[in-house]
């Protein structure tokens, strides 16, 4: 089968045909249709953290899917040959399956859900990792209805998706934007956006402006360096708490969460029937063909996301 992988830890990724992978006991085979774009994916064939857990090679890439069954391993059975799915790949080793490859084995118990009628599988590929993020940022910190919110990459897929979710429960969400995606962040409900074009010092200016005593609370989806997060959460009132998505430490005397995904089907179902419901927007920004995944992994590594980029497989 064609699959997107790579030969080595920081080889480029490239377009490979490898053996189709059969379902183990447990374990469904879904033919993909669609795969997301994450940051993880690109981090992964970096090495990190794919060296420290067991990995083969090629190693495929790809974390997002959505398809349809095509073969049901040995065991108790969940699902159905032909029932549409989406999920994410989370079973090791890493690299035996991934999402850019046009078959992969999950296990029936894994984060994987049915895809709800008249929610299309392009849709619901780009769902679980950013969609599942948002969920569990919300569910799992402090930051609570009726708080305000500061979110620092809201225009990505995880930042568009926390912004919806939190703007239903009350919260009030200032959304960092970058020149014109003002105007959507607002139609996905935040109460105000900030173009940081200009600098720190004009974000920093806004927010202290519309909450002078500091806002509740701070998700930080971008920064990847302490003094970068640590102008993030000098803008968080006393007693506040800060969020961070890439592991960086906190300055002193802020509440701070390191966030970690852990997925599972029913957050998958919440997701997929909010989206049925008309409750959640999915914003995929590129439909691209899979042979285009690599310059796609390449520009989002170099940051400036806007939405979610979906791989026709």
């Amino acid at each position: 089968m064609r699959a997107i992988a790579v030969s080595a830890f920081r080889a480029e990724p490239c377009l490979v045909e490898v053996p189709k992978p059969g379902p183990g006991a447990g374990e469904v085979r879904v033919k993909v249709e669609y795969a997301a774009l994450n940051p993880l994916d690109w981090q992964t064939a970096d090495g990190a953290p794919g060296e420290a857990v067991p990995h083969v090679f090629p190693l495929v890439l790809g974390t997002d899917f959505a398809g349809r069954v095509d073969m049901i391993g040995s065991g108790d059975n969940t699902f159905r040959v032909g029932d549409p799915v989406f999920g994410r790949v989370t079973a090791p080793p890493l690299g035996r399956c991934g999402a850019y490859g046009e078959y992969v084995c999950v296990p029936q118990d894994s984060p994987i859900a049915l895809v709800p009628p008249g929610v299309p599988l392009q849709v619901a590929a780009a769902l679980p990792s950013a969609g599942a993020t948002a969920t569990q940022i919300l569910t799992s910190t402090a930051v609570r209805s009726g708080l305000s919110l500061l979110v620092i990459g809201a225009t990505g897929g995880v930042g568009s998706f926390l912004t919806q979710l939190a703007a239903a429960r009350g919260t009030a969400v200032v959304a960092a934007v970058r020149g014109d995606e003002g105007r959507r962040m607002k139609a996905l409900g935040a109460t105000a956006t900030v173009d940081t074009t200009s600098g720190p010092e004009a974000l920093e200016a806004a927010v202290r402006d519309l909450y002078p005593g500091g806002v509740d609370a701070l998700v930080d989806l971008v920064s990847t360096d302490t003094a970068s997060f640590a102008s993030y959460a000098a803008l968080v009132r006393e007693g506040g708490v800060a969020v961070t998505t890439r592991g960086v430490a906190a300055p002193p005397g802020i509440a701070w969460a390191d966030f970690r995904l852990a997925p599972t089907a029913a957050v998958l179902d919440e997701l997929a029937s909010a989206v049925a419901r008309g409750e959640l927007t999915v914003p995929i920004d590129m439909e691209l063909p899979l042979e285009k995944a690599p310059q796609a992994l390449a520009q989002n590594r170099a940051g400036g996301a806007r939405g979610k980029t979906v791989f026709a497989v």
